[in-house]
């Protein structure tokens, strides 16, 4: 059994390294050992993860994929879910979660099939429910940001936030230099999310500064 530490962040501005030392002493702890760590920065929302699926991908059976909360694999719609839930019996992948203790049974070979299979039962029913929470909770915040905004809007208080002007034409420069998304992605910090945003505008003929 190997482990696969996945650790995500929504934005290039947040820590997704921030977890590490937590999922490194629950592997020291356990005396396992850790495959590769899988690190990016994607909302959880979307399924368009490129380091989650070259995690799955590299999986063999029985392999853990180990996260800090269930949130920082999923905030995904219940098809999306669904999907996802598919790949991961598919390859045999046990999900551990370190806010979910029942799923820590996962990283042990110990006890025998009964129980085994017993808690693989119980801890896939918590993980759709604590996935139908995280994503209720996205959701539900995301409301209160709109509405939010929306009252600001009608009593003119909202401006919008100030783009990094001279950040997104240095993306904008090595786009059309032809440098990859993963190396101005090494270079700059910034997200997939902005580098599309900068290579759509350039498509459409759109200024990046304004």
């Amino acid at each position: 059994m190997l482990v696969r530490p996945y650790l995500r962040a929504s934005t290039s501005e947040q820590d997704a390294d921030r977890a590490r030392d937590q999922l490194q002493a629950f592997v020291t702890e356990r005396g396992l050992r850790v495959a590769s760590w899988y690190v990016e920065n994607e909302s959880g929302a979307t399924l368009a993860r490129p380091e989650l699926f070259r995690l799955l991908a590299d999986c063999q059976a029985g392999d853990v994929l180990l996260v800090e909360q269930v949130d920082r694999l999923s905030r995904l719609t219940a098809s999306d879910w669904e999907k996802l839930k598919s790949e991961l019996t598919t390859r045999r992948v046990r999900v551990v979660a370190l806010d979910l203790p029942t799923s820590w049974i996962m990283a042990s070979n110990n006890g025998d099939e009964f129980t085994s299979r017993m808690f693989e039962a119980i801890n896939a029913m918590l993980l759709d429910m604590l996935a139908a929470v995280v994503r209720k909770d996205y959701d539900d915040r995301r409301r209160r940001q709109s509405q939010g905004v929306a009252k600001a809007v009608a009593e003119g208080r909202y401006r919008g936030r100030a783009e990094d002007t001279a950040r997104l034409a240095g993306i904008a420069h090595m786009l059309a230099a032809g440098r990859s998304w993963r190396s101005i992605q090494a270079a700059t910090g910034c997200s997939r999310t902005t580098i599309s945003k900068i290579a759509k505008r350039a498509a459409g003929a759109q200024p990046v500064v304004s």
